[in-house]
C-alpha cells in the first residue's frame, strides 16, 4: 500500500516509515524539517520537503504519489508555545491539516490517519480516560487537535473514506528531537549527557501516560491496515500507568549513569509551565478490542533503550 507520511521526517513519523517499510508497504514523506531530519529517513523513500501551511504545494505532493492513505503526523506540538502562540498553533494544526485532508480526498486515499493527543483533549483526569470522556482541552493545542478530530469525521462522511484519530498519551524514545520545547524525556537525556542538572517545571508531581514510540509506530500501522468498526475512529494510544515528572527523572538518570558509568547532576526544579495539566491517563481497551493492539514497553525498558541511543548518538557526534 503507498502511504504519504506528514512529518515522516520526525520523531514518531520516521518510526512509522520504517515499519511500514518493514512490513512491504511503499511510504514516502512530506515534512518542512523544522524538526525533523533528512538522516532520520531511508535513502530509498520518495521525500517531499514541503511545509504543510502551503496548500498548493501539498496538493501537489499528493497529485504525484497518489497515496492510497495518509498517516497524518505533521503538526505544531508544543503545548507552551500553542499558549504563547495560539495563531501560530492554528495555522499549522488546523489550516495545515485541512490542506493535507482536502488533497487526501482529491486524489481518492481509502484512509487517513490522525495523530491527536489523549495527553491533552480529556483535561485533568486521574484514573485512565476511555475515547468516549468529555473532551476538556485547556490549550489551544488541545483544541487544535479536537478541533482535528472533528474535520477528519467530517471529511470520512462526505468523502467516504475510513479516518483514525490517535490519541496519544507522551511519546518518547530514540530520535526525540530535545531541542524546543516538547518531549520531556529528550530535553532531560540531552542535558545528563552535557552533565548539566535538568530542569523539573514545578514540583514535578505532573502524572502522565508515557507510551514508548515503537509501541505508537505499531497503533499506526494496525490503524491504517486493519478493518474497521466505524468510518470514524477514536482510539487512545498509551498504558494507562501513571509516572510523575520526578520519577521519570529518577529512572532516567539511573539508566543514564548505567551508559556512561558515571552518576549524573541531581535534577532542579524551577517555576511551573503554562498550560500544563497536573494528571493525564488514557485508557488503551478499545485499541486493543478493535485494533489487536496493546503496550509491549514498559517505563522501564523504554528509558533504557532512548538512554542508550541519546548516549550512543553523543559519542558518534
Amino acid at each position: 500500500m503507498k502511504v504519504l507520511v506528514t512529518g515522516g521526517a520526525g520523531f514518531i513519523g520516521s518510526h512509522i516509515v520504517d515499519l511500514l517499510l518493514a512490513n512491504g508497504h511503499q511510504p514516502a514523506v512530506l515534512d518542512n524539517l523544522a524538526s525533523g531530519s533528512r538522516a532520520n529517513i531511508p535513502l530509498s523513500v520518495p521525500f517531499f520537503e514541503v511545509d504543510i501551511c502551503d496548500r498548493e504545494a501539498v496538493a501537489k505532493v499528493f497529485q504525484e504519489f497518489k497515496p492510497e492513505a495518509v498517516s497524518h503526523q505533521a503538526a505544531q506540538m508544543s503545548v507552551s508555545r500553542s499558549v504563547r502562540e495560539p495563531v501560530f498553533d492554528a495555522q499549522n494544526n488546523v489550516m495545515g491539516l485541512l490542506h493535507v485532508f482536502e488533497s487526501a480526498a482529491a486524489v481518492g486515499a481509502g484512509r487517513i490517519v490522525f495523530a491527536s493527543s489523549g495527553g491533552v483533549l480529556y483535561g485533568d483526569v486521574t484514573t485512565p480516560a476511555p475515547e468516549d470522556h468529555p473532551a476538556a482541552p485547556i490549550s489551544p493545542y488541545g483544541i487544535s487537535k479536537w478541533v482535528g478530530e472533528k474535520y477528519l469525521e467530517f471529511f470520512v462522511n462526505q468523502h467516504n473514506l475510513g479516518g483514525v484519530a490517535l490519541r496519544y498519551g507522551n511519546v518518547y524514545g530514540p530520535r526525540q528531537n530535545p531541542h524546543g520545547e516538547a518531549g520531556v524525556v529528550a530535553i532531560f537525556c540531552e542535558k545528563m549527557l552535557a552533565g548539566l542538572a535538568p530542569t523539573i517545571n514545578g514540583d514535578g508531581k505532573y502524572v502522565r501516560d508515557y507510551v514508548y514510540v515503537a509501541d505508537v509506530a505499531r497503533a499506526n500501522l494496525l490503524a491504517l491496515t486493519s478493518p474497521l468498526p466505524t468510518p470514524f475512529c477514536p482510539f487512545n494510544i498509551g498504558t494507562a500507568l501513571p509516572a510523575h515528572t520526578n520519577i521519570l527523572a529518577e529512572q532516567l538518570a539511573t539508566a543514564m549513569t548505567t551508559e556512561l558509568g558515571h552518576a549524573v547532576p541531581k535534577p532542579t526544579h524551577g517555576p511551573a509551565r503554562a498550560g500544563d495539566l497536573r494528571s493525564s491517563l488514557v485508557s488503551w481497551d478499545s485499541a486493543a478490542r478493535h485494533l489487536g493492539w496493546k503496550p509491549q514497553y514498559s517505563l522501564t525498558e523504554g528509558l533504557t533503550t532512548t538512554a542508550k541511543w541519546f548516549a550512543t548518538r553523543n559519542r558518534t557526534h
